[in-house]
């Protein structure tokens, strides 16, 4: 199941050099889930529909894990 993270405004206490490499971080994550086809998404147990939602979210929506 993915879990759907809530948009937010960057911490400013984040540095902006770490929010860079996160922010990088995520959109080459998300380009690689779009690429893989059905079966590879079954193994890791997402619908196609999910991964297209998920690697179609902007690179600054980022997990809430990530603003600890």
């Amino acid at each position: 199941m993915i879990r759907v993270a809530t948009r937010y405004a960057p911490s400013v206490s984040l540095r902006p050099l770490t929010m860079m490499q996160n922010w990088m971080a995520l959109s080459h994550q998300r380009k690689s889930l779009s690429e893989l086809d059905d079966t590879m998404l079954s193994d890791i147990g997402l619908t196609p529909d999910q991964a297209q939602a998920e690697a179609s979210r902007p690179f600054w929506d980022a997990p809430n894990h990530w603003l600890k």
